[in-house]
């Protein structure tokens, strides 16, 4: 899974976004693959907001195997 924050830039009358080349080697993926994209509008965030998430994360991936088996319970 490739997760990133990246701009919209412009193609043609569209709107778009990159991969970077280092994630499409990582995760071997091919010009012509599908891929899944999830969409996310960041604006609605604030810094702090930010911050929560990020802790957030760190507490899920330090307790992993304990919120697995809280939640097979």
């Amino acid at each position: 899974m490739i997760q990133s924050i990246q701009k919209v830039i412009k193609i043609g009358s569209s709107g778009g976004v990159t991969i970077p080349a280092k994630e499409l080697k990582r995760q071997n993926i091919s010009i012509g693959d599908e891929v899944e994209v999830i969409i996310r509008p960041l604006h609605n965030s604030t810094a702090s907001d930010q911050k929560v998430i990020a802790s957030a994360k760190k507490i899920l991936a330090n307790y992993k195997k304990d919120f697995i088996n809280l939640a097979q319970r």
